[in-house]
């Protein structure tokens, strides 16, 4: 049973093209929205592991994010959340500014059989952005821009996904502001991981509150980012 709200008809969708004919890339921001080095495993890598979870998960855990995308990432939370065996609700709420149509995201979601289950249940209950209830999930995508949108949200994560577009090309969603937002709506000893360790986005960090950790990327990739808020 889900409980969902259209998305806004005036907020512009993603424009995007097709790499080998299944990795989308935003024309908006000419970036990749998933790595062609396993996109799963780095998603597992870096936002499940960055925030030490499936470990720290517990009775109404909150993740939030910056960046929905394909919703990859959130699939891969809550195959984990259900994998450990919960069956309460895993919240977790999205901010996205462009998002995918769903017929879109159902054909990248295609690249990564292994969260299909979680896939089909997701898609069958939705329409673009909004609310989703489901037994083991409550999702919230909220469509606009984080620097205006999170800032008016009266949620406090556990663990944020900082999942934006490369910070070379979308500098607007790593800015110290931002940051100081995202340390805003998280828990004490809340955590946050993201794939870039940008050495302006961890400064970012560190000034808005976070104790802040370089450490080993996925694949190709050297270095990550994971904070804590202590």
């Amino acid at each position: 049973m889900s409980d969902q709200k259209a998305t806004d008809p005036k907020a512009p969708g993603a424009r995007l093209s097709w790499r080998d004919d299944v990795i989308p890339v935003s024309e908006q921001f000419d970036d990749p929205y998933f790595s062609i080095h396993n996109g799963l495993a780095e998603t597992e890598h870096v936002f499940l592991t960055g925030n030490d979870l499936p470990a720290r998960f517990g009775p109404g855990f909150h993740i939030a994010e910056l960046g929905f995308g394909t919703g990859l990432n959130m699939l891969a939370a809550w195959r984990a959340w259900e994998t450990a065996g919960h069956t309460t609700p895993l919240h977790f709420t999205s901010f996205e500014a462009f998002p995918m149509a769903p017929d879109e995201m159902a054909r990248a979601l295609e690249a990564f059989p292994e969260v299909a289950p979680w896939a089909t249940r997701f898609l069958e209950n939705w329409t673009g952005g909004g609310v989703v209830k489901l037994e083991t999930l409550h999702l919230d995508v909220v469509i606009g821009d984080a620097r205006e949108e999170l800032p008016r949200w009266e949620g406090q994560a556990d663990a944020w996904f900082l999942d934006g577009f490369s910070p070379a090309k979308n500098p607007e969603l790593w800015q110290s502001d931002l940051m100081r937002d995202v340390a805003e709506h998280t828990l004490d000893q809340g955590t946050a991981a993201t794939y870039t360790a940008a050495g302006f986005v961890r400064r970012g960090l560190e000034n808005a509150g976070f104790t802040v950790e370089r450490c080993p990327g996925y694949g190709r990739k050297r270095h990550m980012t994971r904070a804590r808020k202590e």
